[in-house]
Order: structure tokens, then sequence, then C-alpha cells
């Protein structure tokens, strides 16, 4: 049977919550995104902003790694252009765009290699 005395108690126990219901109900979300940000978008951001960096600081003799897997050497840098030109074998060398390069090759030193 319906009692209609039901309805007014729960609307009164929902005004009751008032805001703090609200911030409870927000507060998961809050949390998740919090999560989120710390986890996945700032490392993503930073991982960016060193690769930014990274392809400012190319020059000439560098070895890089292409997003194609092409090893290439640097053999000029132009300078405002989003372009440099690599040497990819003796005597072939190719224009690439800056953004292609995902990472340079740094020589090891004799002493840096691990002992197995």
């Amino acid at each position: 049977m319906w009692n209609p005395f039901a309805i007014s108690v729960a609307h009164a126990q929902a005004a009751e919550a008032g805001a703090a219901g609200i911030a409870m109900q927000i507060m998961p979300l809050v949390l998740i995104f919090v999560v989120f940000y710390f986890l996945l978008i700032r490392p993503q951001q930073k991982k960016m902003k060193e690769h930014r960096s990274m392809l400012t600081q190319l020059k000439r003799n560098d070895r890089v790694v292409t997003a194609g897997g092409i090893v290439a050497t640097i053999t000029k840098v132009k300078e405002g252009t989003d372009e440099i030109e690599a040497e990819i074998a003796p005597n072939v060398r190719v224009s690439l765009v800056r953004g292609t390069i995902t990472s340079v090759i740094r020589p090891q030193a004799a002493n840096d290699t691990k002992a197995d």
C-alpha cells in the first residue's frame, strides 16, 4: 500500500543532507581526476617537454633514431626550419623533420659498460 508520509520523510532526509551530500557525491570524481593527473597526465607532459628540449638541442654529428627506426648521423641543422639533413649511409643524405626523431644515441665510454 502506498504511504504518502514515506515520501515526505525521504524529502526531509535529502534536504537535511544538502551541500554535504553533494560534496560526498562529487568527492570520488575529484579523487579519480587527481589520481589520473598524477599517474597519466603529469608524466606524459614531462616526457613531451624533455622530447622538445632534446629536439632543440640537436647538433651536427649527433646520431639519432627516427620514428621509422632508421639510425642516422646529422650532417646539417637548418636554423629557422623544422628540417635537418642526416646521413643514413655513406654518401646518402636525406632531409628529416625534427618531430620524426625519437631519440639521440649517446656514445658510451668504455668504463660505462656493465660487467655480466
